[in-house]
């Protein structure tokens, strides 16, 4: 056969393949593989075949172990030989490397944006059109992807199905653990040039050089209100919304901040982290603490 042949086959199956993604039904993800999938279905119904013979903890996949593995025994960073990018997972660095070996042969004809997956180009192509088919009917939002309305519903329920192999903490958000995982790298390669203070996120130098400048480019289109950055614009958003996505775990109060349910929580567990140095006494707030000191230790 020659070669021109095997590369047009080549080429031909590859783009079967990326035809035939493979999409979970629970979260709408797709994937080139089944076997992807397969390992994402794990994560809905909670199989974890993987367990660490030092500390019993179980996983979806074997490469997920064998990074909670190297974090047991303090192993670096893993690093591309191709581009110089580090990361903290084994598994992370061979998705990275994917993009590195894989064509991309559907190109976005407005952009010239270039993906693996035929899927992968329809979901970009909405940014071109501003379709949002998937709305949540709490709060009237819309999504370009059905994951991304799942993720969002999270914020509705309270739900934090992202954990963080590390220390435990828990994420509404996949994007949320990504970015917390790079805490635990050690790595803060951004520095502001005014004050030499670093970040492990490009956003997050970003948003701390605007309290240098006293930039507030994000402004609340009801009332005019100028803030810094987008989320604390999104918390004011909700006195003109009403929205109360925290709901408490122990009843059925509600919260527009995820400080006040942590607050109100309390009540039901009886914890109290805040002690008075001088007596002994303790809180829930530290409202609670500080007046306390005002009222009986301050003359």
């Amino acid at each position: 056969m020659e070669q021109s042949e095997v590369e047009e086959k080549h080429h031909v199956k590859t783009e079967e393949r990326d035809e035939k993604c493979f999409i979970c039904c629970q979260c709408g993800n797709s994937f080139t593989y089944k076997q992807s999938l397969e390992e994402q279905m794990m994560i809905h119904t909670g199989e974890k075949p993987f367990t660490c013979d030092q500390c019993g903890k179980s996983f979806t996949k074997q490469e997920t172990l064998e990074d909670h593995m190297m974090i047991q025994t303090g192993e670096k960073l893993h690093e591309c030989d191709r581009c110089g990018k580090s990361f903290l997972c084994t598994s992370s660095l061979k998705s990275h490397l994917k993009y590195h070996s894989q064509e991309k042969l559907h190109s976005c004809s407005l952009c010239g944006k270039s993906f693996k997956c035929k899927h992968s180009l329809e979901n970009h192509m909405m940014i071109h059109t501003g379709e949002k088919p998937f709305t949540c009917d709490q709060c009237g939002k819309s999504f370009r992807q059905l994951y991304n309305l799942k993720e969002h519903m999270n914020i509705h329920t309270g739900e934090k199905p992202y954990e963080c192999p590390i220390c435990r903490k828990i994420f509404s958000r996949a994007t949320g653990l990504n970015s917390h995982l790079k805490v635990h790298s050690q790595e803060k390669p951004h520095s502001c040039s005014l004050c030499g203070k670093s970040f492990s996120l490009m956003q997050s130098l970003k948003e701390h050089q605007k309290r240098h400048t006293g930039v507030r480019d994000h402004k609340c289109l009801e009332c005019g209100k100028s803030f810094v950055t987008a989320a604390h614009l999104k918390r004011h958003w909700r006195t003109h919304t009403g929205e109360k996505p925290y709901k408490c775990s122990h009843c059925d109060k509600r919260f527009k901040r995820s400080e006040h349910l942590k607050s109100h929580e309390m009540i039901h567990t009886g914890e109290k982290p805040y002690t008075c140095d001088q007596c002994g006494k303790s809180f829930t707030q530290i409202s609670s603490l500080l007046s306390h000191r005002k009222y009986n230790h301050i003359k």
